[in-house]
């Protein structure tokens, strides 16, 4: 039987992974006429809720998780709010 904690890691790389891409494309273009503002400034606040409550509760894949997604979007954000 699959432990919950490989599966949780599992679960935080796969999708953590998935966004990898959109960032890649949206730093190396500086194209972000096609993301909503709005979107990813909730998601980056949403994400950030997250890494907190999994820091509150002590759980590595959830914080892991959340440090790279933080990052990413944070940075697509921040190319949101300097090239529109």
């Amino acid at each position: 039987m699959i432990h919950a904690e490989w599966l949780g890691y599992a679960a935080a790389a796969l999708t953590t992974l998935s966004f990898v891409p959109q960032a890649v494309k949206t730093i190396r273009s500086k194209d972000t006429r096609g993301i909503s503002l709005w979107m990813y400034a909730v998601f980056t606040v949403g994400v950030a809720c997250w890494l907190g409550y999994g820091i509150a509760l002590g759980s590595g894949p959830m914080i892991a998780a959340n440090i790279v997604t933080l990052g990413l979007s944070s940075t697509i954000l921040a190319l949101k709010l300097r090239y529109g």
